[in-house]
Parts: C-alpha cells; sequence; structure tokens
C-alpha cells in the first residue's frame, strides 16, 4: 500500500510560542521511529490523554509529538519478520504520546517490539473501546488473581467506577466470578453502572472514614482516585485481600498508616500499565478477547469522536463529566 507524502495528525507542541496542540499535516519521516507503519483505524480517549493534549499534565517527554496512548489498525510496512501487509495490530502505552508519537494520527509508526496481534476474539474497534483502560482494569485483575484473590474474601470495591478503567474493571471482575461494588459520586448513574455488572452501587460516603482501620466490608478492590479513598478503601479490606491502585483522578497523596498492611496482611499493588512486560502484556490482552472479554462493551462506550472533537473531550474528562468510554476514529 502506498502511504500519503502527508496525512493529519493531532500533535502537541511546547515551545517558545506555548502549550498547545491541534489537528496538523505531518510525514511518516515526521514520526518516531520504528519496524511497524499501520493505518489507523482507531483510538480511544484516557485520563492521560487528556492531561497530555491540555498540559494540565507532565505527560510528554519530548515534544512535539502526536498524541493518543492506544492506536489500533492494519499494517501497511513492515520491516519486522513478525508482522506483514493487512495484519490487524495494536498497542497501548509502551511510550506513545510520552516518548514516542502516539495513535492520533491517520497513521502511525510503532516499535515492533509493543506491536500486539489483535486477539482472535476482539474487533478493532473493541480493542479501542478497551484499550489503555480495558487493559489497565484486567492487569489489575491479573495481579489480584496472582496474589491469592479470590470472590470468598468479599466484594471488590471499584472507585471512579464511571470512569473508562472503572467501567471496564466493573464489566472484567463481574465476569471473572467477582462480586462488585461500584463508588460513585454520580448517583444519576446508578443504572448504568449496574447495567454493567456493579451488584451495589455506593456513594462516595462508604469510604468516606478517615480512621486508620474501621470493620471489615469489601474483600479488596481497584481504586482510580487516590487520596482518602484509597486510605479508607484499605481500612476497610480483608485480611489478606488486595487493593489495586491505578489512578490519582482525585488526589496524588495517600495518608495512611501501616495498620492495614501489619494487623490484616492487606496487600497494595501498584498498576502501571504503560511498562508491562511482553509476556504479561500478551496473556493479559488473550484474555480480554475470551474469557475476560466485557460483555457490555457498546453500552460502556458512550461517545464516537473524530480527531476535531479532542480538545471538547479533554476539558469534559478534566472536568469530571466523561461517563465510560470515548472512542476515537481515525
Amino acid at each position: 500500500m502506498t502511504i500519503p507524502s502527508s496525512f493529519n495528525a493531532f500533535r502537541i507542541h511546547n515551545d517558545a510560542s506555548g502549550y498547545r496542540s491541534g489537528i496538523e499535516q505531518v510525514t511518516l519521516d515526521d514520526l518516531a521511529p520504528g519496524e511497524v507503519v499501520i493505518k489507523t483505524a482507531f483510538s480511544s480517549v484516557n485520563f492521560k490523554d487528556a492531561l497530555a493534549g491540555t498540559g494540565e499534565g507532565k505527560i510528554l517527554r519530548r515534544f512535539p509529538l502526536v498524541g493518543g496512548i492506544d492506536v489500533a489498525g492494519h499494517v501497511v510496512a513492515s520491516r519486522d519478520a513478525g508482522f506483514k501487509e493487512g495484519d490487524a495490530v495494536l498497542v497501548t502505552g509502551c511510550g506513545l504520546s510520552e516518548t514516542r508519537d502516539g495513535g492520533y494520527g491517520e497513521y502511525a509508526r510503532l516499535q515492533a517490539q509493543w506491536v500486539i496481534p489483535l486477539p482472535a476474539g476482539l474487533s478493532l474497534r473493541e480493542s479501542m473501546i478497551l484499550g489503555t483502560a480495558g487493559f489497565t482494569a484486567a492487569l489489575a485483575l491479573h495481579r489480584l488473581l496472582d496474589n491469592r484473590q479470590t470472590p470468598e474474601h468479599g466484594p471488590l470495591a471499584v472507585t471512579g467506577a464511571t470512569g473508562g478503567v472503572g467501567s471496564l474493571a466493573l464489566d472484567i471482575f463481574s465476569r471473572a466470578g467477582f462480586e462488585v461494588h461500584a463508588i460513585s459520586g454520580k448517583a444519576d448513574q446508578a443504572e448504568y453502572l449496574r447495567s454493567i455488572g456493579a451488584s451495589q452501587v455506593l456513594d462516595r460516603d462508604a469510604l468516606a472514614t478517615a480512621r486508620p482501620m474501621e470493620s471489615v466490608r469489601f474483600g479488596g478492590g481497584l481504586d482510580n482516585v487516590g487520596g482518602p479513598m484509597l486510605a479508607s478503601l484499605l481500612a476497610q479490606t480483608a485480611p489478606y485481600g488486595n487493593v489495586a491502585t491505578a489512578g490519582l483522578a482525585a488526589s496524588a497523596e495517600l495518608d495512611s498508616t501501616v495498620m492495614p498492611f501489619i494487623i490484616r496482611g492487606v496487600s497494595l499493588l501498584g498498576i502501571a500499565s504503560a511498562g508491562t512486560a511482553r509476556d504479561i502484556r500478551d496473556s493479559v490482552w488473550q484474555r480480554l478477547g475470551s474469557d475476560w472479554k466485557p460483555a457490555h462493551l457498546e453500552r460502556i462506550c458512550t461517545r464516537e469522536v473524530g480527531l476535531a472533537q479532542l480538545p471538547q473531550v479533554f476539558g469534559g474528562m478534566l472536568a469530571g463529566g466523561s461517563v465510560g468510554r470515548t472512542l476515537v476514529v481515525i
């Protein structure tokens, strides 16, 4: 396939003219080097994308870069024997929109070591409804199970439940046989949360305690917000239960004590999806295409946009107005 001399991409700059982003024409030579070139079909919007696109967070380590930490499409050129023209592939994280050009362009050039062949049970569209958010939720489940979490410990709490990671975690965890309780300040979204896997929907007050230890309420969980809610979840987790931490939508701070850890044996598991080892990455994506595939992807995909709508989406997400997943159609 012939790659055009220039194509559209949503590019982020930070120079003497200030921090800015928008659609511009780029060439393949403008992109970071890589062995695999794909024609992009879909990307997605994650909280990290909103921080990068607006400059509200220090995400990019070099400028300019094409935004988008997720990408899926078909190979149009490859210098790696593992991929051929026409292959359907995806990449999430792995330095995209941080140290390398990302998925918000009509073409992307990628390092072969991070390119994932599309799992048999997923379409390209479904893979990007999942994207980094779905991979993060599934990676959290992988780590919980690896640390001997079972449904017998009790229900798993999911904070920030209406967001992308939270929504997909509700679906994935329930598919894996766990009772899941959604923690959300958006009372008007209770029906949505129940429809995608939550057996109970609890207000944020459920995690409002400031005491170092509370009565056991949860077997463990996944926290996406940080701060006092994470500390409270740890204080209410069952003996030898696990809490995975994957986000800081409310705060990067954690004011807690060692008591849940040394009295109940609770474990706090860090979920760093961007740099996950390739063998674990492959395993998690295979499960996302099979037994962990969410049953409600189309319900969780609440919006589809093009590159031109990204600034509006970023603003709404940072203001806390996002529900579910936003798919970017290239």
